[in-house]
C-alpha cells in the first residue's frame, strides 16, 4: 500500500464509528472517483470549517450570526431545551412538535475525561436566561454523565426561579438522541419531569 493511501485510510479511521475496514473501503472509493469529484469533496470539507460558526445565542452551528431557529420570531422564547450536541436538535426538530428554543452545551460533565462545567457552554446558557424564560428542559442523554450534567444545570438555574425539567425515561439508558425513534423521543419530551 502506498504511503498516501495509508494516510487517507488513517484519516478516515480517525472518524467516529469508522473502523479500519470501512476506512479502507472509503479510501479506495475516493481513489476511484474522478478528480473533479474529489476536489469538490475536499472543497466541501474545507468550506464547512471556514463558513460554519456557533450561533451567538444557542451555540449551535450556523453560517450567520444567529441560526434559523433563534432567528424565527414564531418560536416560543419561554422554553429552552438544553442538548449535548447540535445533532440532538435535528432529532427533536424532526418531530415537528417542540416549538421552543435550544441551547447546545457541546458536551457533558465527565471528570474522567477532564470535562468540567467550565468546558461546556453553561455561561452562555446563563446569559440567555431572562424574565421571559419560564422553563429549561434538560435533554442530555440518559447516561451517568448526562444525569450529572442535568443535576448541575438544575442546581444553577432553579435558584433563579425557573422551572427545570428533564426528559422522561422513554429513552433507554446509554442511548443517544440521534438514534431514538420518533415515538420514543416524543414520549420522552411529553413526559419530562422536574429536576429536583
Amino acid at each position: 500500500m502506498t504511503p498516501s493511501l495509508e494516510k487517507l485510510i488513517n484519516h478516515f479511521a480517525s472518524l467516529p464509528g469508522i473502523g479500519r475496514k470501512s476506512a479502507a473501503r472509503l479510501a479506495y472509493y475516493v481513489l476511484g472517483m474522478d478528480v473533479t469529484n474529489v476536489k469538490e469533496f475536499a472543497d466541501s470539507l474545507l468550506n464547512v470549517k471556514s463558513s460554519i460558526n456557533l450561533c451567538s445565542s444557542c451555540q449551535s452551528f450556523c453560517e450567520r450570526e444567529k441560526c434559523d431557529i433563534c432567528s424565527d420570531s414564531t418560536r416560543d422564547k419561554t422554553v429552552v431545551c438544553v442538548v449535548e450536541d447540535a445533532k440532538a436538535i435535528d432529532s427533536i426538530e424532526n418531530l415537528h412538535e417542540y416549538k421552543g428554543q435550544y441551547h447546545v452545551l457541546h458536551g457533558v460533565i465527565s471528570p474522567i475525561d477532564g470535562i468540567g462545567p467550565e468546558q461546556l457552554k453553561l455561561k452562555e446558557l446563563l446569559s440567555r436566561i431572562d424574565e421571559n424564560v419560564k422553563e429549561v428542559i434538560v435533554a442530555t442523554n440518559p447516561s451517568v454523565e448526562g444525569e450529572a450534567t442535568a443535576l448541575y444545570i438544575g442546581r444553577i438555574i432553579k435558584p433563579l426561579g425557573i422551572k427545570v425539567t428533564r426528559l422522561a425515561y422513554g429513552l433507554p439508558v446509554g442511548a443517544t438522541l440521534e438514534y431514538a425513534d420518533g415515538i420514543t423521543l416524543l414520549r420522552a419530551i411529553e413526559g419530562r419531569t422536574e429536576v429536583k
